[in-house]
Order: C-alpha cells, then sequence, then structure tokens
C-alpha cells in the first residue's frame, strides 16, 4: 500500500501530491540550509521512489542551486515558501516537511552538519512555551 501525501505553499497558488513512502527524515544544520530557511535547520524528507505530482501552480514554482555546491531549493515565486524539487538528476525527491498539509507520520532519522549548528540552537526545549502570539 502507498502513502499519499497532499502539500501546498503558503499563498495556495502551487498544490502538489506526492505518492509513496519517504525513506528519511533529517534535519539539516549546515550554512546552506539554515540560510535558506532562516531557521535553525531544514527539516526535509527524501525518497528515491515516491512520485511527485503538481495539482496546480507548477508554473510559479521556481528552482535555486547554489553555485559550485550541490546545495538546491524549490519555491514558490509569489510567496517564497519552500517547495519538492528532486536532485542527483531527478534520482531523489527532496519535500520540506513543513510544506506537507497532514501530519508528518515519521520522526527525523538525524541531525545533520551538526558543527554547523547556530549557536542559539541548544537546550530549546527548556524555554518557555506558548500556544500563540504573546500580546
Amino acid at each position: 500500500m502507498s502513502n499519499r501525501h497532499s502539500g501546498s505553499c503558503l499563498c495556495g497558488a502551487v498544490r502538489f501530491e506526492v505518492e509513496g513512502d519517504f525513506q528519511r527524515f533529517y534535519l539539516c544544520h549546515c550554512e546552506y540550509c539554515r540560510k535558506d530557511s532562516g531557521s535553525a535547520h531544514a527539516a526535509n524528507l527524501f525518497s528515491s521512489t515516491a512520485r511527485l505530482s503538481w495539482i496546480s501552480g507548477e508554473g510559479q514554482v521556481r528552482q535555486f542551486t547554489l553555485p559550485s555546491t550541490r546545495h538546491s531549493r524549490s519555491f514558490c515565486s509569489t510567496c517564497g515558501s519552500a517547495l519538492p524539487g528532486t536532485q542527483m538528476d531527478g534520482a531523489l525527491l527532496v519535500v520540506p516537511a513543513g510544506s506537507l498539509d497532514g501530519e508528518v507520520r515519521i520522526r527525523p532519522d538525524a541531525h545533520l552538519f551538526i558543527s554547523s549548528k547556530a549557536g542559539w540552537d541548544e537546550a530549546l526545549e527548556t524555554i518557555p512555551k506558548m500556544e500563540k502570539f504573546p500580546v
């Protein structure tokens, strides 16, 4: 039985579906992933067997590959949201976990490039937790 995952960008212009299973889920702390996510790490799902289908907005999907690296990211040209893309000449599907509309049912396998981790990314479970933005 194959899993089906739906996703979209923030503005809703791009919608997609992934059919298949994710083999890996990594939290990458490399300098490139921190820069393009604007956060402590990127959270990406990987599959060599799943298939990506664009439901709407495929023409708004852009891809950027950092020159002289293998670092690549796909995003919505309207809102900038991270979107799925292929790497390794199409052999690997990379799906940003936050782009999926439903729950991600697998846990991350590992933190990658931990030597590049942001200095403020330490013991975050100990800071206060709030249900919404403070007033």
